[in-house]
């Protein structure tokens, strides 16, 4: 129920970011072409790669409040992941295009309307950091952190052409226009990078940011009637689900007992780790690794190989 709530919630602050989002698109482009003002035109494309931003991570949310199938078992978690990946290498796009058309001007000044700059950025610098500001208690899921670092970020680079058109209006240097777009692409790639590691870290199933598989096993290790931890992995199935597989070797003891351990090493995984999707394997038997994958043996398959 409470995920459900979240999920609601959050995708109606999607929705309202998304019109909202629309409409200063519409005004930034307007502005921008009658003000000369590539820095303007930079904040619009910007913006209209956010509002695809916003616009998948809305639908990831959709899609990840749908429930488990025989064909998706795991549901549709990873919907987020792969919405915050594609979000992130479109803004990489964007920002490859504002470098070259900022070089170009830098080549071929315009005269800007520095006011008309300074009235539009400050209302962008309103609209997006209310947007910023409504998004920020649902950053923790990468997906819609993807969508609040690109509202914070516009919220920074839109101030920033509030200061370059006052330095134009009281220096008269076009110039700074196009520099500004330069810094404001500059910052589109500095937080574009973090989010296509973390994404694929995650799409590849790679350990998890801040799990250590050595703090894990010693963790398992601890309890009593845990011999020893092997053939272990962790991974995300979401940018807030974390799933573990690992075989634990045990003393030949009754089920009854053996599901003390198991209670434990889950409580210890859940608690230190939140780590809530397990699968985990008791041997009491000695392991041989077998291409890279640990199989049990027999006590006397084992004294043969020693041979």
């Amino acid at each position: 129920m409470h995920a459900h709530v979240h999920g609601t919630s959050t995708s109606k602050l999607l929705r309202i970011a998304l019109l909202l989002t629309l409409a200063y698109i519409v005004v930034t482009i307007v502005a921008g072409l009658k003000a000369h003002s590539l820095a303007l035109l930079s904040e619009a494309g910007h913006n209209v790669s956010d509002f695809l931003a916003l616009l998948l991570s809305w639908v990831a949310v959709y899609l990840a409040a749908r429930p488990p199938s025989s064909t998706k078992t795991y549901g549709y978690h990873r919907a987020g992941v792969l919405a915050a990946f594609v979000n992130a290498v479109t803004l990489v796009i964007v920002a490859i295009y504002i470098f070259i058309e900022a070089a170009h001007r830098l080549m071929n000044p315009v005269s800007v309307q520095a006011p008309t700059m300074m009235i539009v950025a400050a209302a962008g610098v309103i609209m997006n950091g209310a947007i910023a500001l409504m998004l920020r208690g649902s950053s923790h899921d990468v997906n819609v952190r993807s969508a609040f670092i690109h509202m914070l970020g516009d919220t920074l680079s839109t101030a920033s052409v509030i200061i370059g058109g006052w330095a134009i209006l009281w220096t008269g240097r076009n110039w700074i226009d196009p520099a500004l777009s330069f810094a404001i692409a500059a910052m589109i790639l500095w937080s574009s990078f973090g989010i296509i590691r973390e994404t694929l870290n995650i799409l590849l199933e790679g350990t998890p940011k801040g799990v250590s598989l050595e703090r894990l096993a010693q963790a398992m290790k601890e309890v009593d009637g845990v011999r020893d931890v092997h053939d272990l992995h962790v991974w995300s199935i979401g940018s807030e689900m974390h799933a573990l597989s690992c075989h634990i070797a045990i003393a030949d003891i009754p089920p009854s007992e053996s599901e003390i351990i198991l209670h434990e090493v889950k409580e210890r995984l859940a608690e230190g780790f939140h780590i809530h999707h397990t699968t985990i394997q008791f041997e009491h038997e000695k392991c041989d690794i077998a291409h890279g994958c640990v199989m049990p043996v027999s006590m006397e398959e084992a004294h043969h190989h020693e041979h």
